[in-house]
């Protein structure tokens, strides 16, 4: 050691003899002849390849850290297991059918029977493959290449215009997640479908999702939709029903075949081509497969305006089955085939120039059988744009519809309808009654009176017999919208509901017996137990048949002469017509043997009409135009007819059967 502190003083002395002073070091020129420019200085600061791989590797290192927990942070409570009955929040399915067995409407969330897509035709599964995830076989659960093509389709777009998520992400969504849009959702979406499939082989995913994806129409799993959509088991789908229902889960409303057919055929088209260009068709059997349009199961020959009838009958369900906690079928009694009449003739009366120019903004339909099974109804001119039910919602003043109830009153009070009386003009507490035309035309019969529609005789009758007593039949009829004990009464100036109105003639019709207005005939729920079912009720009677029949006598003469001339059709028939002051309101109700129809044109806001529009005019024109098309291939029949079947039923010896001459006089040839 001694000796190293020798060479070190000695190594210091000799330095410091033949020293010049510090070492100076030469600063470094940049190629421009400037020292310390700032290009040299960021060279200097330039990391080598080292400190590179060092950054990465420790950046590797917290990105992992990081990834891991936010992994275990959504990861925790995964499901331990999955099967075909995860338990899903859903409201129950309600389904309304047709008497002839088509479905008008259905509400609710529909399930089927779960399926297993071996058992189903090759062409099924791989339909939905090609156009919703054509890499399903070859991916983990995240379809990278998918992701990559929909972000620079995104990017390119602008906006949002295709989506990345592939089947088992979707069916992690619909298993698990809620609809919330986040990022925390879409990380759970991801480790859920990297679970799916780390837990269940491709065929099990791709069963479970068919089982669970929606098709629109509150359907859910292809069972539901195959059986709706085209009165099939999904195991006898052919090419084309596939490539239907496969085009469904991107927009179910907008490809509904039974909302739009050609639409969703225009949507099968591209599924067809998507299965040519992943080799699950050959394009040839592809362009053969091809349609322009979809042809549905049977299904209502109705538009939307039959759903101001379903929404009608949902709305009674609990009323005949209580709380409703399963799903139901609901059996009514429309005939779709004279829905669609019903419409078909609404919208076209309602399109015409005499209803543009007259300012006629809305129309209701009603028909019923005369014991009051509902046929047809139409509340309005477009549900989609109003769902407000101008047949059962709405009041308004009947005008001279509501002189049944007065005459009727008239006919128990001892009147006839070959009395006399004088059309004359009478003043009561400076209000008078005038007739349409502003004139008086002394005396005449009843009959002629109510055929004429004269208000002054009207009046006056109601004030002999009582107002009391016009509203106690009213109420007997069927009426309970409040009446008012005045003398405009018995014009029609207290509103009412055209249910109401129609259900009143309908008894007039059927020779004078009771009449509920009803649509529902038998509502069944899970494994066709029978909760409710309509009996046939024993007809109770409300009128003498006498007058029954006189009543009807004189509503005979109401088309064959009087104000309803514009509804005579090529049968029997009888009606009346009415029309509010300041042209409000314009009705005409009616009936033929078989079938008895209520028509109302008017605005919702109370806006009058043009001084063109009364009773006798467009809504006698419709209710004949669908009348006319609802009789076809019916035979004609005598008013009586329906009278006489119900005193029969109910056992009413052969004194009572004269009542059916004033069905049999009048309008019997027209």
């Amino acid at each position: 050691m001694a000796q190293r502190e020798f060479k070190r003083q000695k190594s210091v002395r000799k330095g410091a003899k033949g020293s010049k002073g510090p070492k100076k070091t030469k600063r470094r020129v940049s190629s421009s002849g400037k020292k310390g420019s700032l290009f040299a200085r960021l060279g200097d600061m330039i990391p080598g390849p080292e400190a590179i791989a060092k950054f990465i590797v420790l950046g590797s290192i917290w990105v992992m850290v990081m990834g891991g927990g936010v992994v275990a942070y959504y990861g925790y409570g995964l499901p331990d297991k999955v099967s075909f009955d995860v338990a899903s929040e859903r409201k129950p399915s309600i389904r309304v059918i047709s008497i002839d067995g088509a479905t008008l409407a259905a509400y609710g969330d529909r399930y089927g029977n779960p399926v297993e897509v071996r058992d189903l035709p090759e062409y099924v599964g791989q339909a939905f493959v090609s156009i919703e995830d054509r890499r399903f076989y070859d991916h983990f659960g995240i379809d990278v290449v998918g992701i990559m093509r929909a972000a620079w389709a995104n990017v390119t777009a602008g906006r949002i215009a295709e989506g990345g998520s592939t089947i088992t992400q979707q069916l992690a969504k619909n298993l698990f997640l809620s609809p919330e849009r986040s990022f925390g959702r879409k990380i759970e979406e991801v480790l859920l479908a990297i679970w799916l499939e780390f837990k269940f082989d491709k065929q099990q995913i791709l069963s479970l999702y068919l089982n669970r994806i929606y098709f629109g129409s509150g359907l859910y799993g292809i069972d539901a939709a195959a059986r709706h959509y085209f009165g099939t088991d999904p195991r006898r789908l052919n090419l084309y029903e596939a490539a239907v229902l496969a085009g469904l889960p991107k927009a179910p409303s907008r490809y509904n075949p039974m909302v739009d057919p050609k639409i969703s055929a225009e949507r099968a088209n591209v599924v067809l081509e998507a299965m040519a260009s992943t080799g699950a068709l050959t394009k040839a059997r592809a362009e053969r497969a091809k349609q322009t349009r979809v042809r549905t199961a049977r299904s209502a020959q109705s538009g939307p305006g039959v759903r101001y009838f379903a929404d009608w009958v949902l709305d009674r369900v609990k009323d005949y089955v209580g709380y409703v906690d399963q799903d139901l079928l609901v059996y009514t009694t429309l005939d779709s085939r004279l829905q669609a009449i019903a419409e078909e003739n609404l919208l076209r009366a309602l399109a015409s120039n005499g209803a543009k120019e007259h300012h006629v903004g809305q129309a209701a339909l009603l028909a019923m059988t005369p014991d009051g099974a509902v046929r047809a109804m139409v509340g309005g001119r477009d549900y989609y744009e109003s769902q407000y039910n101008r047949v059962t919602q709405a009041r308004r003043q009947p005008g001279s519809v509501f002189k049944l109830f007065v005459y009727l009153a008239g006919l128990e009070n001892g009147f006839g309808s070959n009395d006399w009386m004088r059309d004359g003009p009478i003043v009561i507490d400076g209000w008078e009654p005038r007739n349409f035309d502003r004139k008086h035309h002394g005396t005449m019969s009843i009959r002629d009176a109510v055929a004429t529609s004269n208000n002054s005789i009207a009046v006056q009758l109601s004030l002999e017999v009582g107002l009391d007593k016009v509203i106690k039949k009213a109420r007997d009829m069927g009426v309970s919208s409040e009446l008012k004990p005045e003398p405009s009464l018995a014009l029609g100036t207290s509103e009412v509901s055209m249910l109401e109105l129609t259900g009143a003639y309908a008894i007039v019709a059927n020779g004078g017996f009771a009449v509920f207005p009803h649509a529902v005939s038998k509502i069944t729920g899970k494994g066709g137990e029978v909760l409710y079912e309509r009996s046939d009720d024993f007809p109770v009677r409300l009128m003498n048949p006498l007058h029954a029949g006189e009543m009807n006598n004189m509503l005979a003469a109401v088309v064959s002469k009087g104000t309803g001339r514009n509804a005579i059709i090529d049968r029997p028939s009888a009606g009346k017509t009415g029309t509010t002051s300041d042209y409000r309101d314009a009705w005409f109700i009616g009936y033929s043997s078989d079938l008895v129809a209520g028509i109302w044109m008017g605005n919702d806001d109370g806006s009058p009409m043009d001084e063109q529009v009364t009773g006798g005019g467009l809504p006698a024109a419709l209710w004949r135009d669908f009348m006319l098309h609802a009789h076809q291939n019916i035979p004609v029949r005598s008013l009586g007819k329906a009278a006489l079947a119900r005193s029969k039923k109910i056992g009413e010896d052969d004194s009572w059967r004269d009542f059916t001459a004033g069905y049999s006089s009048g309008n019997t040839k027209q």
